[in-house]
């Protein structure tokens, strides 16, 4: 039998609402803010992602599904969103235009790693970037906008943790730092991380093998090494944070783990759903699109796993009640009732209203059953005397009450009673 591959997973009818009620809670939150829906392709050159997401992480060394097409052009499946938003600000001349570029995504991507709850192979995101604003306001829109998200979806037991990676400059003094920390331990490092320590020691601060995190626990720390600028505009974040009421704490440990972030970087991270994990990060990365040879943008922006997410609200319990069923199931004794009920149910939809009738020939008893178990609030029974008098059945599943309703009032009888 051909079953679903490893990693990815079915959104069945009766799930689907769940992630319908998140989408729709992401785009309210994003339209608030002003932020307007960019759509990208699935896959990309991957030339992209090597360059945008960085050639030292292990997204790009490790888990893009890479092909060649049938041009023979090396492409591969998005591994996240920002890369992707990049390329499309750049090659339709988005810097001319009126700035800040705001946008947010809501899309699915792929990595090659080992499945875990919250975790997939195939997941999905919902994501906002601005472009063209430099200074910590922006900063803080983006994070303002990240923290309503998480609370208009009723989320409690979300912390907001800060820090600031600085920019290429003070980011220099702290990467010998880390090299002169490490240098002692090398031996005692994974293989990936003897890697990173020559092309970008921050990355081994985010290691995920225990050794290492062991080692790494005593490093020092960016907040130490930031250059006068990076300081006040990590300073001037916390301001107006504090002062929008947006609560924070300071965690020096946040490095993230793409290539492209400069200055702050940031996680709303949940214990609610088992160990501590990120629900939602993002930071800034002014270098992005002159990394692209483009010439240089300020950015901003985050993204948020959206199975994390539905873990961490079914765990404190603000999971949406599923939607109820349709208003109306017409019922039809035989041949010619069954085909009155079909073309009623057409007039009951054209008014607006949902309601379903019988496609598999049941018997009236079992139509009610049917209709009882998709949670119809009423039965409308025709049979040889309905067509007659023009008049239906109908009764209400709630209190068992009946009346008789004329065909041509169906729809405001239900309309007037839902």
């Amino acid at each position: 039998m051909i079953q679903i591959p490893k990693g990815c997973k079915d959104v069945l009818p009766s799930q689907a609402y769940l992630w319908q009620y998140l989408e729709q809670k992401a785009r309210e939150t994003a339209d608030m803010y002003a932020f307007r829906e960019v759509r990208t392709p699935v896959f990309e050159h991957t030339e992209l992602f090597a360059r945008g997401v960085g050639d030292t992480t292990d997204i790009v060394n490790k888990e893009m599904y890479t092909f060649l097409d049938k041009g023979g052009r090396s492409v591969t499946l998005r591994p996240e969103g920002t890369a992707g938003v990049a390329r499309a600000f750049i090659e339709h001349g988005l810097a001319g235009g009126v700035l800040p570029f705001k946008a947010y995504y809501l899309i699915s991507a792929f990595r090659y790693e080992r499945p875990q709850a919250g975790r997939l192979r195939e997941f999905h995101q919902f994501g906002c970037e601005l472009y063209g604003a430099a200074g910590a306001s922006a900063d803080a829109e983006v994070i303002s906008l990240a923290d309503a998200f998480l609370k208009r979806l009723g989320l409690k037991k979300v912390e907001l943790q800060l820090n600031s990676i600085g920019c290429k400059h003070c980011r220099a003094r702290y990467h010998q730092a880390l090299r002169e920390y490490f240098a002692p331990h090398l031996s005692e490092l994974c293989e990936d991380c003897r890697v990173r320590y020559e092309k970008n020691p921050m990355r081994m601060l985010d290691c995920k093998v225990e050794g290492c995190k062991t080692v790494a626990a005593n490093a020092p720390h960016m907040l130490d090494y930031l250059c006068e600028d990076c300081r006040a505009h990590f300073e001037e974040v916390k301001r107006l944070l504090s002062a929008a009421g947006v609560a924070f704490t300071v965690n020096p440990s946040i490095v993230r783990g793409l290539d492209y972030y400069s200055r702050t970087v940031f996680e709303f991270v949940s214990d609610a759903a088992g160990a501590q994990g990120t629900v939602l990060a993002g930071g800034r990365y002014d270098t992005l699109l002159e990394q692209m040879d483009s010439k240089p943008v300020p950015a901003v922006g985050f993204a948020a796993g959206m199975e994390r997410l539905l873990l961490v609200m079914e765990a404190e319990g603000c999971l949406p009640i599923a939607p109820q069923g349709v208003a109306c199931y017409l019922a039809g004794m035989d041949a010619s009732s069954r085909e009155k009920a079909f073309l009623l149910a057409q007039q009951l939809r054209a008014a607006g209203i949902p309601c379903e009738t019988d496609l598999m020939e049941r018997s009236v008893k079992a139509q009610f059953k049917y209709a009882d178990k998709t949670g119809a609030r009423f039965v409308a029974v025709l049979g040889e005397r309905e067509l007659e008098e023009g008049a239906a059945q109908v009764k209400d599943l709630r209190n068992s009450s009946s009346e008789r309703v004329n065909f041509g009032e169906l729809a405001d009888y239900i309309k007037g009673r839902s």
